[in-house]
């Protein structure tokens, strides 16, 4: 009888954060199981939720402030500033209470972006650097940045010149914010870089499969996801490729910025960074070292897991595959629910099996209203069919 079940699932994008599709999930298996065992262990990825989750896992505490958001317009935002309960894993662990966190979906996130005015070409990282300032304010040493669910394209150029680098085109004139200007850029001038950050440890928790340029560049996987139409898709993917060539040529670069993993990381904000010294890590490592998911997955008789969509694309480093690589290391069964299911779905290792939530066809506005409510009702549906299966005689069947 399944009795005791973990639930680890990932947000499901501009719809449901992690906690309330955990939350959603959880009322699902209750309904079948009320007496059920939950240990609910909601999962972020670096995109939306990062700076919230680990502040409330490490006892710290959150830092509203305004902010430039992804359009040039003041959006209100936070940081977080994390306390001492982490765990002491590669990322944030002794010294946690010295660690601020930004996340740059919560500045620069295309949940920020409405969906008339998605252009990659012009979204802009310039809060991102306006955190990263505000955090050296308050005298941390470490800063973490969570990259994912980003609506920028432009390599973390907005943030570098919030941070005090020009920018600069042929004529010696400092280029306007957005992706598409930097296929004019000519020069890097890093003379009025904060110089705080050459004391302070730099972090970025990023998906490693995320490149900046190539055919497998940020620009063509994830730009029309953005916005951007196949012509722009050109322009930014060229633009970044000068941004490549030029940070090397005019900054102390020291790792691959054209297809070093994790350079692609929102947008490129994981190049940007890394060419001002920072570290780029897989994110899991850095994430999920204070939440003893191994353990807890462990003691489950069922793991389930969930994400917007499940595809070709989810065993590169997305959520339910780090879940699924995780229990099956423990002998674990894995079942994961997705709000769509696509190419690839059936071939996510470690996951033995899968639903959509989706009962029926409905308009992707009703569904992403409904997220919590389909969520639950597809927990349910799947748990009464997998311990249905269980309790039929072995050899059962037609």
């Amino acid at each position: 009888m399944l009795t005791r079940f973990a639930v680890a699932p990932s947000g499901f994008k501009e719809s449901l954060s992690a906690q309330a599709a955990a939350d959603a999930i959880a009322a699902g298996v209750r309904r079948v199981v009320p007496d059920a065992e939950v240990d609910l262990i909601p999962l972020v990825d670096g995109g939306e939720g990062t700076a919230r989750a680990l502040a409330s896992a490490t006892g710290g505490r959150l830092v509203a402030l305004p902010a430039t958001g992804p359009l040039g317009e003041p959006v209100g935002t936070h940081f977080a500033l994390l306390g001492t309960g982490s765990g002491s894993g590669s990322g944030i662990g002794s010294g946690s209470a010295d660690t601020a966190v930004v996340e740059m979906a919560a500045v620069a996130g295309l949940s920020l972006v409405p969906h008339g005015l998605r252009d990659p070409g012009a979204t802009t990282t310039y809060g991102v650097g306006e955190l990263i300032r505000a955090a050296l304010d308050t005298g941390v040493r470490r800063i973490l940045v969570g990259c994912g669910d980003s609506g920028t394209s432009d390599g973390g150029a907005g943030a570098l010149q919030a941070l005090g680098v020009r920018l600069l085109d042929e004529d010696g004139f400092e280029l306007p914010q957005g992706g598409r200007e930097l296929t004019r850029l000519h020069h890097i001038d890093p003379k009025g870089l904060d110089p705080r950050l050459a004391h302070t440890e730099l972090l970025v928790a990023c998906n490693p499969y995320n490149v900046l340029c190539g055919e497998r560049g940020v620009a063509r996987v994830f730009g029309p996801q953005k916005g951007a139409t196949p012509a722009q898709v050109e322009e930014l993917s060229a633009g970044l490729e000068n941004w490549a060539y030029v940070l090397t040529r005019d900054l102390p670069v020291t790792c691959d910025l054209y297809g070093g993993p994790g350079t692609g990381a929102s947008g490129g904000l994981g190049a940007g960074l890394a060419a001002l010294g920072a570290r780029l890590l897989p994110r899991f490592e850095v994430l999920l070292d204070h939440l003893d998911l191994d353990a807890r997955l462990a003691r489950a008789d069922l793991v389930l897991t969930a994400e917007g969509a499940l595809d070709h694309q989810t065993p590169r480093g997305k959520v339910p595959a780090e879940v699924a690589r995780r229990a099956k290391l423990n002998g674990r069964p894995v079942l994961a629910l997705a709000g769509t299911l696509g190419e690839g779905a059936h071939t996510v290792p470690g996951v033995d099996a899968f639903t959509g939530i989706l009962p029926a066809p409905m308009a992707l506005a009703e569904a992403l209203v409904r997220a919590s409510e389909l969520l639950t009702d597809a927990t349910e549906r799947a748990l009464r069919m997998i311990l249905l299966g269980a309790g039929l005689p072995r050899g059962a069947g037609v």
